[in-house]
């Protein structure tokens, strides 16, 4: 993807005042940070019309995503039976669903200061990884584009036994879980890290520099009481 893009001065400040601090280990969450939307809500839907889940699963997901919507499923349960509903689906089958969604749907939703940062950065030498609480087969597929590998992706799955998915969660980092993750997997001080929700804080909260972008109401009063940066990208409104 072509990285040479025509940035607003703004952008071009905000990736010189990433740049400045020299960062060898950044952190990126997903939605809404690196593109806009909700990426696992819509591979939902998506799959749905798609007709990828069965029948029956199908309705009790719109059902119980319904629910969850009017606040009676809580987001981090919500988030893992995202995934869990594909249980017995071949995992290439997703694989190749994902890579067709998000070419489809959100690619087009990306912020292109992100893509260009994270080339800079890498470009740089900084090691890179993205921590969602979306799907693990829609996120690896989204941040190939921001040149962040397959191995370094923490999000939403569960385990997989002769390429078929189970309904057994390995990880599901939401809130404080994406900050253990990092703890567990990474092992190492992160120096920089972005985040547009309350359910980043716990990982900006462990970075040496935070950079909120395109925040929430809730993390953007937060980031103002601690004097964190915040960055508005292109096409999106204070």
């Amino acid at each position: 993807m072509n990285t040479d893009l025509k940035l607003p001065s703004s952008a071009h400040a905000f990736l010189d005042s990433v740049l400045a601090v020299k960062p060898t280990i950044a952190v990126f969450d997903c939605d809404g940070t690196l593109w806009s939307g909700d990426s696992g809500a819509d591979f939902f839907y998506w799959e749905v019309k798609q007709g990828l889940l069965p029948a029956k699963t199908a309705e009790w997901a719109l059902a119980r995503y319904a629910d969850y919507k009017r606040g009676n499923v809580g987001e981090e349960i919500m988030c893992g039976e995202m995934v869990t509903i594909h249980h017995r689906i071949p995992e290439r089958m997703l694989e190749e669903a994902a890579t067709d969604f998000f070419s489809e749907v959100v690619q087009p939703r990306i912020f292109p200061e992100m893509l260009q940062l994270t080339h800079e950065l890498r470009e740089s030498g900084c090691e890179l990884w993205a921590v969602s609480s979306t799907n693990l087969w829609v996120v690896r597929e989204g941040v190939r584009r921001f040149g962040i590998p397959a191995q370094n992706v923490l999000a939403a799955c569960v385990h997989v036994e002769e390429g078929l998915v189970t309904d057994r969660l390995h990880r599901v980092p939401s809130g404080p879980a994406k900050a253990a993750a990092l703890n567990e997997v990474l092992g190492k001080q992160v120096d920089v890290c972005f985040g547009n929700s309350i359910h980043d804080l716990a990982m900006l909260e462990m970075s040496r520099h935070q950079f909120v972008v395109n925040p929430n109401a809730d993390l953007e009063s937060i980031a103002q009481a601690r004097g964190w940066r915040i960055y508005w990208p292109t096409g999106t409104k204070r």
